[in-house]
């Protein structure tokens, strides 16, 4: 249920609200927004008569909301969600936001390399995987807390935040102490306890990826899971889903890019590395999603792909990277955005 606020509440009506609800069992969280404000009221609202609750005081009207994702879709908070990574926005009417890096660390010298030339290309994130999550379990695991701490070193050396999958909940620490915006991966999109830990233990921005064979539904219920929790910043990231055809690593949905934006008031990203597997793909999927209206793309950049631990065939060379940046720049205008890069 959703009961958008008059003009002018007072606090004290708000509280007064609150109470009706307390009754219910319902949680009641308030959204002030400069033109108007809403209550969104959570839990079992079935024996709520919707008369009643329009008659109290400081209701403007009320909605019930038919979604089983609350707190994350549009109705519930109309305005776009700002994500702030270390400064930068994402989401709303910002600039786009490119973040590079390997699919695996490999070593400090490798990944400080790379840092800095996705800088010097134009990106304004650091993404590099320290624990790695393989269908093998003979197949490269990660660096694990030294990938981070070699990540970290690029950071100070670069300025670029860090972006690195989490993969259990004893390893927040870790991540809240030394990473800037946590990754969720595709296989932990419905480790529910996961993401309920993230919700109640950090205020960090997640990277949720849509699972490998999930709706949206499915993945928009996963960033209810988060953000019932405690923690609104949620960023989604569509990296394709698995289907019949063999071609392609995955299919990449960009039909996602304008239903989320329906849907939900959370940022989106793509990720055309995993989406496609093949390097040579990536470019034409980015400028695809830019034009489709996507907040950010994450793309897998390599010194020396030929020779890369994990995923090399998918990941771009620095030219290449460079190359597909200036290109989204003019594909962003065309559509009203622009991508934001780092300085030279």
């Amino acid at each position: 249920m959703i009961i958008t606020l008059k003009n002018g509440i007072s606090q004290e009506q708000i509280d007064k609200l609150k109470v009706y609800f307390d009754q219910f069992g319902c949680k009641t969280p308030v959204v002030m927004g400069e033109t108007f404000s809403t209550m969104s009221v959570l839990g079992d609202t079935s024996k709520i008569d919707i008369n009643v609750v329009s008659g109290l005081s400081g209701v403007e009207s009320v909605k019930r909301i038919a979604l089983p994702f609350k707190q994350v879709s549009r109705d519930f908070h109309p305005q776009d969600t700002i994500i702030d990574v270390c400064g930068l926005k994402i989401g709303g009417n910002n600039p786009l936001v490119v973040i590079g890096g390997p699919c695996s660390v490999e070593s400090e010298e490798q990944v400080t390399d790379i840092a800095i030339h996705v800088k010097e290309a134009g990106g304004v994130m650091l993404r590099g995987g320290a624990y790695k999550p393989r269908t093998s379990p003979y197949a490269f695991q990660g660096l694990q807390t030294k990938g981070i701490l070699a990540m970290v070193h690029a950071r100070e050396k670069t300025g670029l935040p860090i972006v690195s999958e989490l993969m259990s909940a004893d390893k927040i620490d870790e991540f809240e102490q030394y990473v800037d915006v946590i990754q969720i991966g595709a296989r932990n999109m419905q480790n529910f306890e996961l993401l309920k830990e993230v919700g109640k233990r950090t205020t960090k921005p997640i990277l949720l990826k849509r699972g490998l064979a999930n709706t949206i539904e499915e993945w928009l219920m996963s960033a209810e899971y988060i953000v019932a929790n405690g923690n609104p910043n949620v960023i989604l990231c569509e990296r394709g889903i698995r289907t019949f055809e063999k071609y392609t690593r995955n299919t990449l949905d960009l039909s996602v890019i304008p239903l989320v934006k329906k849907l939900t008031h959370l940022p989106i990203i793509i990720d055309p590395s995993h989406a496609t597997g093949k390097w040579d793909l990536v470019e034409s999927m980015s400028l695809a999603a830019i034009a489709a209206g996507c907040d950010g793309l994450i793309i897998e950049v390599h010194n020396d792909p030929e020779h890369a631990w994990s995923d090399g065939q998918q990941c771009l060379k620095y030219d290449t990277f460079e190359e597909l940046i200036n290109k989204g720049k003019k594909i962003a205008k065309v559509i009203g955005r622009d991508i934001i890069t780092c300085q030279k």
